[in-house]
Order: structure tokens, then C-alpha cells, then sequence
């Protein structure tokens, strides 16, 4: 028997995420059995959930020919793209990703949804992944589970598109294209750590985290880290159009975090936020080796505009090009990463500019 196996759960799946088109999907789990992380710690099996949506397509020697992977940010799972923001833009007949023609995989990553987290039981003792163990999983799952030895493209957002600088340089045959959406390629640091941190030391400092072996949730910590996270997430012109007054802001503000503490787990978040530890793609730009279109937007707070480092990227690397999507009220500061009217046209472009 083989020391991996791929556990098909295939069913059509039904669209929940701000929805409006009902998107043909399956879902299946992939178990790798004996995954060593990068800290040296082994996790007997190792579950990634995935959704995908069309169908592979062989060519002339066998080989799947039309895989595209689209990967979701910290504390999020692939189908986040089934929002109709994203999903109504680019899978739909005609479309930049029409799914007559190509084959989406949306996995879930280490830690996220489905697949594999400290709250399946583990808690604390859970392996402490980074970026690296997840770029593997993601590898692993593609070529052993799916049996995808080359993607068309990537697509990544936040942390997402921090993947895709480490697949860029630890893989870079591995795509004919990649397609960063809203990060920078050095070390996490600065602003950006800080407020990370602050997340994890808001969930430790509550008692009721105990260690990580709490009966509920530690409420006062989630209400920190939920706090923080809507606030480093947030678009201030965007924000002053949809709440113009204070009555406005204040229920928003209690609805977003209401709803942000909703979806989390104490442990999973902290394992979800310092994955990034010791992400630093910066020294080895240069071995991106295939058309990287990546983008930013004006208006991120937590990849502000700024920065020089898209473009000394740019100088070093010529695969790499780069363009800052203007802020305005319809942007929404680190999210406009998922709104596909945004960039959409830059994804045309690189689809056809890495035509086989």
C-alpha cells in the first residue's frame, strides 16, 4: 500500500458564502500518512480538505494539463472563493477561469477549516506548522492525491500570496503562472508583526484560555483577537461611505466583531497567526522563475502602500511585475484582495501572456 492515500468524499456541495450562482463542486479529503514538519515534529495523518470545481483535463502523455490553485488567507478555507464577488467574476463561461476549460482547486489549508487543526483535539500539542510545512502539504496533496505534477496557476491571497512567493522559489517549475494578491515578500515584521502578536497575546492573556485547554472559548481573548483582526482588515473610505454616522459605526463594528468571533477557535487562531514566523522569501527573489503578476491595494493596512519593496522586487526580478489597485469607496482596504472586479483584467492579461 502506498504511504499516501486519497480519500474521495466527492459530492456536489451547495454555495453558502455570499452566493449567487450556484457553482458545480466536489469535495474530497486527502490523507498524508507520517507528514514531517519542518520543526521536526510528525503528525501520523495529516487530513487536507479541498474543494475543486470542473474537471481535469489530460493531454497527449497523460498529465493533467488545466489545474489552477487558488489559496486562501489566515483563517480562511478555499471556499471563501465561492463568493459571488470572486467565483461570478472568473468561473463562469467565457470567463478568466471558465470551468469548461480549467480545473480549480481550492484546498483548505494546514490549520484552516477541514483539514488538519489544533482543535480536532490535539490543542497546544498540535504541530507547530509554518509556511513551509503548508507550501508541502499543498505539494503533496496536488501530485499524491490529485495527481497534478504541473499547475497553470496559482492564485493566492494574503497569506495566500505569501505561499506563493515561497512556491515561486522553493518550485519555480512547478507553475507556468503566479498571481499574488495583497502581502510583500520579506519578513514579517514592523506593524505587521505586531498586531499578529497582539492577537496571540490577547487569547493567552485571557485565563480562560488555560493553556489551551478550555471547555468554551476564552471570550475576552476572542474579543481582542476579533477586534484586531477587523481593524487591520478595514478600509477607511469604504467604511465612512457604508457608516456615515456614529449609530452606523457602532453597530457595525459590534457586528463584525460578533460575527469574526463566531467563526474562530482560541487555539486554532494562534497556531493560524504564527505560522508566519519565520516566513522571508527576500533573499531569493531572483529565483521566481516564470510571468508573476502581483498586486496591492492602496488602501491595506497591513501591506501599506508606502513600502519600497514591490519596487525593488520588480529591479531585481524582471519576471515579476507589480501594480497598487487605487483606494477608493469601493475598495476594501486588505480584502479587495477576493474582489475580482479589481483585478480581473490583470489575470486576463497574465493567462494570455503565459499561453502554451
Amino acid at each position: 500500500m502506498k504511504s499516501f492515500m486519497l480519500a474521495l468524499a466527492l459530492m456536489t456541495a451547495p454555495i453558502a458564502v455570499h452566493a449567487a450562482t450556484p457553482w458545480p463542486t466536489q469535495e474530497g479529503d486527502y490523507i498524508a500518512h507520517g507528514f514531517h514538519f519542518g520543526a521536526g515534529e510528525t503528525l501520523a495523518d495529516l487530513k487536507l480538505h479541498y474543494t475543486t470545481l470542473g474537471q481535469p483535463h489530460r493531454n497527449a502523455q497523460g498529465e493533467i494539463d488545466n489545474a489552477v490553485m487558488v489559496l486562501h488567507g489566515t483563517g480562511g478555507t478555499g471556499k471563501q472563493f465561492l463568493a459571488s464577488y470572486f467565483a461570478d467574476e472568473l468561473y463562469g463561461p467565457g470567463q478568466p477561469l471558465d470551468i469548461r476549460k480549467y480545473y480549480v482547486i481550492l484546498p483548505d489549508n494546514i490549520g484552516h477549516g477541514g483539514s488538519s487543526k489544533p482543535s480536532d483535539g490535539l490543542h497546544m500539542a498540535f504541530p507547530k506548522y509554518d509556511y513551509d510545512d503548508m507550501v508541502e502539504a499543498q505539494r503533496r496533496l496536488l501530485t499524491e492525491g490529485l495527481g497534478v505534477k504541473h499547475l497553470r496557476l496559482i492564485i493566492g491571497t494574503s497569506m495566500g500570496c505569501m505561499h506563493i512567493f515561497v512556491w515561486g522559489e522553493a518550485h519555480p517549475d512547478f507553475a507556468s503562472a503566479l498571481m499574488p494578491l495583497a502581502c510583500e515578500p520579506v519578513e514579517i515584521a514592523g506593524l505587521n508583526r505586531m498586531w499578529r502578536q497582539m492577537i496571540i497575546d490577547g487569547i493567552e492573556a485571557d485565563p480562560a484560555w488555560m493553556g489551551g485547554e478550555y471547555k468554551t472559548q476564552p471570550q475576552l481573548g476572542l474579543r481582542t483577537a476579533s477586534s484586531v483582526s477587523v481593524i487591520a482588515g478595514a478600509a477607511p473610505l469604504n467604511l465612512q461611505a457604508k457608516a456615515p454616522t456614529r449609530d452606523q459605526s457602532i453597530a457595525m463594528e459590534r457586528e463584525r466583531v460578533s460575527r469574526d468571533m463566531a467563526g474562530r477557535d482560541a487555539n486554532d487562531m494562534i497556531y493560524q497567526f504564527d505560522s508566519s514566523r519565520n516566513y522571508n522569501p527576500w533573499a531569493d527573489i531572483e529565483k521566481i522563475a516564470v510571468p508573476t503578476m502581483w498586486i496591492n491595494s492602496a488602501d491595506d493596512f497591513i501591506n501599506p502602500r508606502n513600502f519600497d519593496f514591490p519596487a525593488q522586487v520588480v529591479k531585481r526580478n524582471p519576471n515579476v511585475r507589480f501594480r497598487l489597485i487605487p483606494e477608493s469607496a469601493e475598495t476594501t482596504g486588505h480584502g479587495t484582495h477576493t474582489r475580482a472586479v479589481f483585478w480581473k483584467d490583470d489575470l486576463i492579461d497574465l493567462l494570455k501572456r503565459t499561453e502554451p
